[in-house]
């Protein structure tokens, strides 16, 4: 039951992020939806990958560089997606990124 309602934390976390800019385009929440899902998936196939391949750079940076993997998978997410999902350029993903790991961070809190 925490998972599902972990899905629709994530897709109102991208729905906020949808508002905040004008860059970063959902076309409702149920392409939210089935974006947080993918994502999930994402980051259980191809983070871990991502994370072996760039760990001198990752620690050299002192973990900030997880913050462009996490905008890898959200341009991976949209490029699946297609025009549902539209993200312009590498620094809004950047962007989208930190904003949706601090609020996953704070849902994950509220939800303990």
């Amino acid at each position: 039951m925490r998972w599902l309602l972990s899905f629709v934390f994530n897709a109102l976390a991208l729905m906020v992020i949808d508002y905040l800019f004008d860059s970063f385009m959902i076309d409702g929440f149920v392409v939210a939806l089935v974006a947080s899902v993918i994502l999930a998936v994402l980051n259980v196939l191809v983070k871990p990958i991502l994370v072996v391949l760039t760990l001198p750079i990752t620690i050299l940076s002192l973990g900030l560089f997880l913050f462009v993997i996490n905008a890898i998978t959200l341009m991976i997410t949209q490029a699946i997606l297609g025009d549902d999902f539209i993200i312009e350029g590498f620094g809004t993903a950047l962007v989208a990124a930190v904003l949706f790991s601090l609020m996953n961070m704070i849902m994950n809190k509220l939800m303990k």
